[in-house]
């Protein structure tokens, strides 16, 4: 990982109730630190089709998948830096590319397909992405996240997210209208690793009965609108995630 907006890696997703939480934390005080941006808002912004085909063919779970959003930490202003991020998923590892750029540029570039003359291998592969599948935004999703590092590995990052909302209209990074999604106490967390899992890692899983599991927050976001299309009222449904 030679550079940071280029990641390689291996990831496996938990979902927790507060006790395993709780616990999963105090087990592995000694083994990993938070970094240094503590507890954070993530706010972002899914692109699909309009027949929603790259979270349909994600949800059968194929060998290869890829995705396409817009992403920005904390509170996001016209000049605010943000990610525009590919993220791929071949044979459970995950291949994340994204450029950065001022949240107006971004805007402007995935509207009309123009930006600036830059020479940017990343935004290169954005633009035949764009003119491959010509996605619009779908779905705004954010949450509450606490990211940690290992102590003695620095391949290893463990992520949690909570409060994790979402909303299908008003699709803007910088409008703050949501909607609980998750009910309070439940934690969505993820392993990141470059290989296999430190043995002591892998124990405190099996000591806490914390297994992996399957889900993808957009995933989830989508099915639960197909559940309730018939609820919707111009479009103005505040989609949840259970």
């Amino acid at each position: 990982m030679r550079n940071q907006n280029v990641f390689e890696r291996v990831e496996k997703k938990y979902r927790l109730n507060q006790k395993q939480y709780d616990l999963f934390l105090n087990g592995a005080a000694d083994r990993i630190h938070m970094n240094e941006y503590g507890l954070h808002t993530i706010r972002n912004i899914y692109y699909d089709t309009p027949d929603y085909e790259l979270i349909r063919r994600s949800a059968d779970k194929p060998k290869y998948k890829e995705k396409l959003r817009l992403r920005g930490y904390g509170e996001i202003g016209e000049d605010s830096p943000v990610f525009l991020e590919i993220k791929k998923k071949y044979q459970g590892v995950v291949y994340k590319r994204r450029a950065q750029l001022a949240l107006g540029q971004a805007r402007t570039y995935l509207n009309t397909g123009i930006r600036e003359q830059q020479k940017n291998q990343i935004l290169e592969e954005i633009d035949y992405f764009l003119r491959f599948y010509r996605p619009r935004p779908r779905v705004y999703l954010a949450y509450d996240r606490e990211a940690f590092a290992g102590n003695e590995d620095d391949g290893l990052r463990i992520t949690v997210d909570r409060n994790i909302r979402s909303r299908s209209h008003r699709l803007e990074l910088t409008y703050d209208g949501e909607c609980t999604v998750l009910n309070p106490g439940e934690y969505l967390m993820e392993i990141k690793v470059n290989a296999a899992y430190p043995i002591w890692l892998a124990d405190l899983l099996g000591k806490l009965d914390i297994y992996p599991s399957s889900f993808s927050k957009y995933g989830a976001v989508y099915a639960q609108a197909m559940r309730k299309e018939s609820e919707r009222e111009d479009g103005q449904i505040c989609l949840q995630v259970y």
